[in-house]
């Protein structure tokens, strides 16, 4: 009789153990379609005036942080420029700063990284460089640049080639959406959700 019983409750756990496998692999086909579903898609591209390819015609800007600043096509140093539309009174711009200043060191090389944004007070925006340690860049207060650009939203960012030309461009929270732009270029399109969703069509 206890024989009886031994046998039976080990069959028992043994059908528990395939059950637990089973609903194991279920889940894990679950997590694997909602990973495609909420795939990183890069920064957000929300502008209607932008477009890949799109020049910018070259304009010398004066830098709160100092001199002058050559933007947009007709440059000759052949240098991409990102530049990062941001406000001192704007939250999610100042947790972004640190990856902008950490991003701009990896890619110094091959790209300026330039601040701007808009408004009439240099004083405001004087401290918030101060503040901020963004001395090293240059930081352009320019209400028309933002216009052309059509940017409505912050923090938002614009990846120029060294032509001057639009190579990505889009609405960015995260380190990761930066970065974002920099591999879109690389793909060849204006965005990853671009990217994504070319390759899911295909």
């Amino acid at each position: 009789m206890l024989e009886n019983g031994l046998i039976a409750s080990q069959v028992a756990l043994w059908v528990v153990v395939v059950l637990l496998a089973g609903v194991n692999l279920l889940l894990l086909r679950q997590i694997g379609v909602l990973y495609e579903r909420v795939a990183p898609a890069g920064a957000l591209a929300t502008s209607k005036v932008l477009a890949k390819g799109l020049e910018l015609p070259g304009r010398v800007e004066p830098s709160l942080t100092g001199g002058d600043i050559e933007i947009g096509s007709g440059r000759s140093d052949g240098k991409g420029q990102l530049l990062f539309f941001a406000a001192p009174d704007c939250p999610v711009c100042k947790s972004i700063l640190p990856a902008f200043r950490s991003l701009a060191m990896s890619e110094s090389a091959g790209t300026d990284f330039i601040l701007a944004s808009a408004g009439d007070s240099p004083a405001e925006h004087l401290e918030f460089i101060e503040r901020e340690a963004l001395q090293r860049f240059a930081y352009v207060l320019s209400d028309r640049l933002g216009m052309e650009l059509g940017i409505s939203k912050l923090p938002y960012a614009v990846l120029l080639d060294g032509e001057g030309r639009v190579a990505a461009y889009g609405l960015v929270n995260s380190r990761e959406h930066l970065e974002s732009l920099f591999e879109a270029r690389d793909q060849g399109v204006i965005s990853l959700q671009q990217y994504l969703t070319e390759g899911r069509r295909a």
